[in-house]
């Protein structure tokens, strides 16, 4: 019997907290999904404060997942410390609150869950997320093997998901908050997708209100970013797997309004 694992795209703002508080459990019920994985570090727009992650967690998450904005809540570096179930890169220096990578128990099996961060074009004092990726896998010994791997570039995803192709169960993209439309099964078993899209407003840009973007390509002075009002839409990406040999069986996109 397979197991259900749905990856959910990068949380945007209260609207899009909202959105996954409201449909997630629901969902999850309706198609019998086992395990969770949400990315959240946008649920604070830019950041994500201990209360919107708590506010994840109660929505029906099983883990949160981070990326380049990290740092930006120092607020949330003790609750790193404190709960195994967020996760932040794992090549972030070794001194930084918090893990990147954590194994789970489930009814059908432990699951490990491994957070990367991409370095085209992000700003981030990182290790290389390919040899560290290639280094962990030598070491995990859990059948089920989940990696979000939030970077920029498309490239850079998908030459991750071939060189993880056989060794973790599936392999998405988070960060760019446009939901590509290659989900599939590698030829050796894992699952993928370049970028599970996002939770948040739908006439937005990535999230954010489109006058404001507009207004940052057109030269106005920075200012907070300020999540898009309107219609919300959660993306992500359903998974199926064989719990006995941890090979991904099917790969769906989803999008909920």
């Amino acid at each position: 019997m397979s197991v259900k694992i749905l990856a959910v795209g990068d949380i945007c703002g209260e609207p899009g907290l909202d959105f996954l508080s409201k449909r997630l459990r629901d969902y999850r019920t309706e198609q019998g999904i086992d395990f969770v994985v949400v990315n959240g570090e946008n649920a604070n727009v830019v950041g994500v404060t201990p209360r919107q992650a708590d506010a994840i967690f109660k929505a029906g998450a099983d883990v949160i997942t981070l990326g380049n904005h990290t740092w930006t809540r120092t607020e949330l570096r003790p609750y790193l410390e404190e709960r195994r179930k967020i996760l932040r890169p794992a090549n972030f220096g070794p001194q930084c609150p918090g893990r990147g990578i954590a194994a789970y128990h489930t009814p059908f099996g432990d699951v490990c869950v491994l957070n990367l961060l991409g370095r085209f074009t992000l700003d981030n004092n990182t290790d290389n997320p390919f040899v560290i990726a290639d280094g962990y896998m030598a070491e995990i010994r859990e059948k089920i093997i989940l990696v979000d791997f939030h970077a920029e570039g498309t490239s850079e995803k998908r030459a991750m998901g071939f060189m993880l192709d056989g060794k973790a169960s599936a392999v998405w993209g988070t960060h760019t908050h446009v939901q590509t439309s290659d989900a599939c099964v590698l030829p050796k078993g894992t699952g993928y997708i370049t970028d599970l899209g996002m939770t948040g407003a739908v006439q937005s840009v990535l999230g954010i209100d489109p006058e404001q973007s507009i207004g940052k390509f057109m030269g106005d002075p920075p200012r907070r970013y300020e999540a898009a009002k309107g219609p919300v839409k959660l993306e992500g990406c359903l998974f199926e797997i064989d719990p006995e040999t941890g090979r991904c069986l099917n790969a769906e996109a989803v999008r909920l309004l």
